[in-house]
């Protein structure tokens, strides 16, 4: 079995903000297979779908962001995934929007919601794919409040293409594996 998490925060305040990426591939991931409906369990709403008839288990934790980890751990250990089956999906600053990078066993990066996860789970090996969001245009604007922001009217029109691209990148990581994910996406 698989785990595919995809970081945010929950509640209607954050549903389409730059740090909710993570959020929204999941329900992508859900939509293009079919999964049933999210039910809660240890602080996550998960759900369960196939993809190319293995097992994939989807959750978006529901702890906000820089505590990921006390719902991504838990539900490794009760559904007994090795985190090399795991792949985390977030927002990156240092990517442009739109962009993809597939990595394994790197350091947090100074994200928080990475860095719960790295705490919780006491080392980084697992895999990863930072979805680009951009820096903001004003160096000054405080980076927090940027992420907190919704996608800008042009990103929100190519979100379709960007949601299909992390479903892809799901897909061949579930069917091919972290190394021919990481050669295709980057």
């Amino acid at each position: 079995m698989h785990l595919i998490v995809g970081l945010g925060n929950p509640g209607q305040k954050y549903l389409m903000t730059r740090h909710n990426i993570g959020f929204m591939a999941i329900d992508a991931v859900a939509q293009a297979f079919d999964a049933a409906p999210y039910k809660s369990q240890l602080k996550a709403e998960v759900t369960k779908v196939q993809i190319n008839s293995e097992p994939v288990l989807l959750a978006k934790p529901q702890t906000f962001m820089n505590l990921s980890g006390e719902s991504v751990i838990p539900l490794l250990n009760f559904y007994k995934i090795d985190p090399k089956n795991m792949l985390v999906i977030h927002d990156e600053i240092d990517l442009p929007y739109g962009k993809v990078k597939i990595q394994q066993s790197r350091g947090h990066g100074g994200h928080n919601g990475i860095r719960s996860i790295h705490g919780q789970l006491g080392h980084n090996n697992y895999s990863r794919i930072k979805a680009g969001v951009g820096r903001p245009s004003h160096p000054g604007q405080d980076v927090a409040s940027y992420v907190l922001q919704n996608f800008s009217k042009e990103e929100d029109q190519n979100l379709p293409d960007y949601l299909n691209l992390l479903v892809d990148a799901v897909e061949s990581f579930v069917v091919d594996g972290y190394q021919k994910t990481a050669t295709k996406f980057n």
